[in-house]
């Protein structure tokens, strides 16, 4: 690849954190946007601003367009079986969240819900929540010490009161690529629909709806180097036509008089309001962007990256590093003895070296692990091996003044 080719379609790259060039290594949290998507909403905005399936306007008519090729487009990218399947929302909290309203309304007392201790809170919370309106109980799979999901106790949970599987792909902390073809096979082997929370997974990997058999899949565009307050939420046709509207407003409706209303058809019935109709047309340059490039190449970069980055970590006295699956994505949670992580991170920031501390949205996960917050550092395709040295360079002397 031709890194610095790919680097000048970001000019954030460019930039300087306290006096040092910017090394952005906080991907898992928001990738950075190229400029070709950065294009197409200025475009949009300067353009082809007009509300999208409301009008016989020329303006409205391409703004239609450019968000229903974007859908059409989607559907090819995870080999849905229909664009109908493909339903544009916030992002993976309001997908995840979409799912547990509608869906979830379908169920009764005494359901079961299985999760993973590893979970996003917005993989947590919205099941939660729904337990407070339906008496459901919430049933968690462990993990072991290398960060990867305990199947044996997995496929024991299930009974005949289990209703859904909701597990994230690709875990933002440890960076374990969770086995979900095979946890799919086994919930529908037991009639159980499965959720995927594919936020982390997206952009690192190629997604076959179809071949993983999944029942829903959620994700973001600002993850993948698209814009901010977009997402994707693909569910199959048999399960979206039982479910319930999300929201109720404009263009999910039929027909609407004081006694009755009709919704519309997929996927329009779970789009209430205007949609952010100028990010799902930019969102298709950073498919552009993807494309260009290659999973292969991505996937092939960034493993290069981790195994590079966590060897050499490895030689710091003191370093702790969480998550230590094989095949674990490009994610590297760490500490340095039992120092803050907050510390840590301050420190690094001084020095340019963007980087992620906290929970980071993981709490269960981080009281297994014994831990209150971790540094993490995550790449991107745009990130290089000269940044990676600068960034175990700067480890290194974090750890030397925290002696």
């Amino acid at each position: 690849m031709d890194i610095n080719g790919i680097r000048e379609q970001f000019p954030i790259l460019q930039r300087k954190v306290k006096g040092k060039d910017l090394i952005y290594l906080d991907n898992t949290a928001t990738s950075q946007t190229p400029m070709r998507v950065v294009d197409a909403i200025t475009r949009m905005y300067t353009t082809t601003k007009a509300n999208v399936h409301r009008g016989v306007s020329s303006i409205s008519q391409e703004a239609t367009d450019l968000q229903e090729t974007t859908r059409r487009r989607m559907a090819r990218w995870l080999n849905a079986a229909s664009e109908e399947e493909i339903i544009f929302t916030r992002g993976t909290t309001e997908s995840i969240n979409l799912v547990a309203s509608s869906f979830g309304s379908m169920l009764e007392d005494g359901d079961e819900i299985i999760l993973t201790v590893m979970e996003h809170h917005a993989n947590i919370v919205p099941w939660q929540l729904l337990r407070s309106r339906r008496n459901i109980t919430l049933r968690v799979v462990p993990i072991n010490e290398a960060g990867e999901l305990d199947l044996d106790v997995y496929r024991s949970l299930f009974n005949e009161r289990t209703r859904l599987v909701s597990v994230c792909h690709v875990s933002n902390v440890l960076g374990t690529v969770n086995p979900v073809k095979d946890m799919i096979a086994t919930a529908h082997a037991a009639g159980v629909p499965v959720l995927i929370d594919g936020a982390q997974a997206v952009p690192h990997l190629k997604v076959d709806v179809t071949d993983l058999d999944a029942d829903f899949y959620a994700f973001s565009s600002h993850k993948m180097y698209g814009p901010t307050g977009i997402g994707v939420l693909y569910g199959k046709k048999k399960w979206l036509e039982k479910m319930p509207p999300y929201q109720g407003g404009g263009e999910m409706i039929a027909n609407v008089t004081f006694e009755h209303t009709t919704f519309a058809e997929l996927p329009f019935k779970f789009e209430a309001g205007t949609p952010d109709f100028v990010g799902i047309a930019a969102l298709d340059k950073a498919l552009d962007f993807i494309d260009e490039i290659g999973y292969d190449n991505i996937e092939a970069h960034e493993h290069h990256l981790l195994t590079y980055t966590t060897e050499r970590l490895m030689r710091i006295p003191g370093m702790r590093i969480f998550g230590t699956a094989p095949g674990k994505s490009a994610v590297i949670s760490f500490l340095i003895g039992h120092e803050h992580h907050y510390d840590i991170g301050m420190l690094l920031d001084t020095q340019g070296i963007e980087v992620r501390t906290g929970h980071h949205c993981a709490q269960p996960l981080m009281r297994a692990l014994g831990v209150e917050g971790t540094v993490r550092a995550s790449f991107a395709v745009y990130n290089t091996i000269e940044e990676a040295d600068k960034f175990i360079a700067a480890v290194q002397r974090v750890a030397a003044m925290l002696e």
